[in-house]
């Protein structure tokens, strides 16, 4: 860590990796394999961070590594069309309600580009989103945009001017008469409003019955889009993501989607798609620009469309059953300690807040949680051989790859974590 601070900032890149919020030395990782980590200092640990949700097979899955293996011996950039990125995009079109998608290489650029399509499409400005949905490190979207930001204390950031961030409107999660409120005061100005399709930025706060639907219908009648975000729940919480268990469900799509982690399998890639004709808008068919030197690269397509053939019912099954054994002996050791905590889900994915509150529904909300506690809780699985995401607003991620042996190794490690957070 002494080394990395010297050429990196804070050491790391990403901040919440430097451990800020739960103190101590962040573990630098040597291999993976599964759902286990091995640090550089031989330590092995069961992980609950999964890349921070990518590994739905796990670790270096053999079939994922053979494929990219195979793809770099090809050649690892070509900078032209290739069949394996025409193939990855049939395969998320096939899985969602997106006509078209265009392959990028971050969540970051993917939602970046969704707004830009967006602005370009309706000829309007205004951008809605929620405090504590986290749609990557664009300028206009880094108005209280949850996970690294809430870790950190910052609401913001230096470095953004005041113009990047006039035109985003910031609404409270799972408000709809807020939503009503700013669709009649702006309407015709909005261009879209962006939102993650359950949030899981401020840890898992699911959207409540029909707010999503809300947000569909609302976009409609003004002639706005609506983006979902799935960058971190598609193909993770369901085989069709968050969509596959609200929209298809109850008859409505997003009018365009952004996507990355699985649909990478642990290599740089991202897509953001939707109707084909808002998709049409895009160069080279229309006007509006977005391009990228390594989008549709073909070691991360190879990657990403290997993971994406191998997610079968029965792998979410796993990953489900996974979550279930660690979701509910979580809450048996807490409550057994006399700690005050909620465990709320979506899918596959899974969260647990240090709050008396008997449901966390919004920023404020995730906010109120005694981070105190959680750091104590952390520290004390790391130290029993789990490795838990190093804040409390993130997700707990299981994959297909944890065995019983891996489940007995979490559940062990709790009682005495619990008593930790008691302490």
């Amino acid at each position: 860590m002494q080394r990395a601070r010297r050429v990196i900032p804070g050491g790391v890149n990403s901040p919440v990796r430097a451990f800020h919020a739960v103190g101590g030395t962040p573990r630098f990782m040597a291999s993976a394999s599964g759902a286990r980590l091995t640090d550089v200092d031989g330590i092995e640990y069961v992980d609950l961070v999964g890349s921070w949700g990518p590994m739905l097979l796990g670790h270096a899955h053999p079939e994922v590594v053979a494929a990219a293996q195979a793809a770099a011996a090809r050649g690892t950039s070509f900078g032209t069309p290739s069949a394996t990125e025409v193939e990855l995009a049939e395969e998320i079109v096939e899985r969602t309600p997106t006509e078209q998608v265009r392959l990028v290489s971050s969540g970051t650029e993917a939602t970046m580009s969704a707004i830009r399509l967006a602005r370009g499409f309706t000829g309007r400005d205004l951008v809605v989103k929620f405090a504590g949905c986290y749609h990557g490190h664009v300028d206009s979207l880094l108005a209280s945009a949850g996970s690294g930001l809430a870790t950190f204390g910052i609401p913001g950031t230096p470095g953004v001017p005041a113009a990047a961030t006039e035109a985003t409107l910031v609404l409270p999660y799972n408000d709809p008469v807020a939503v009503e409120k700013v669709f009649a005061e702006h309407g015709d100005r909005i261009a879209c409003l962006v939102t993650e399709a359950a949030p899981g930025n401020m840890g898992v706060v699911p959207p409540e019955a029909g707010f999503n639907e809300l947000l569909a219908r609302t976009c409609r009648e003004h002639g706005a889009l609506f983006v979902s975000d799935e960058v971190m729940t598609g193909f993770r919480a369901s085989r069709e993501g968050m969509w596959g268990l609200d929209g298809k469900v109850e008859g409505w799509a997003p009018d365009l989607m952004t996507f990355g982690k699985v649909m990478g399998g642990g290599f740089p890639a991202a897509a953001f798609g939707g109707r084909a004709d808002v998709m049409a808008m895009l160069s080279p068919e229309g006007p509006v620009y977005q391009a990228g030197t390594l989008s549709g690269n073909p070691v991360a397509t190879a990657a990403g469309l290997t993971t994406l053939r191998l997610a079968t019912e029965e792998v979410y099954d796993r990953v489900g059953h996974a979550s279930d054994v660690v979701a509910a002996a979580t809450t048996e050791a807490l409550t057994r300690a006399g700690v005050p905590h909620v465990v709320q889900r979506v899918g596959t994915m899974f969260s647990v807040f240090f709050t008396d509150a008997e449901q966390v529904r919004d920023f404020d909300g995730a906010g109120a949680q005694d981070t105190r506690a959680y750091a104590a809780f952390f520290h004390a699985m790391l130290d029993a051989g789990v490795y838990l995401p190093p804040s409390a607003y993130e997700v707990w991620f299981t994959s297909a790859a944890h065995t019983e042996e891996d489940l007995d190794r979490i559940v062990s490690a709790l009682p005495a974590a619990a008593d930790a957070a008691a302490a």
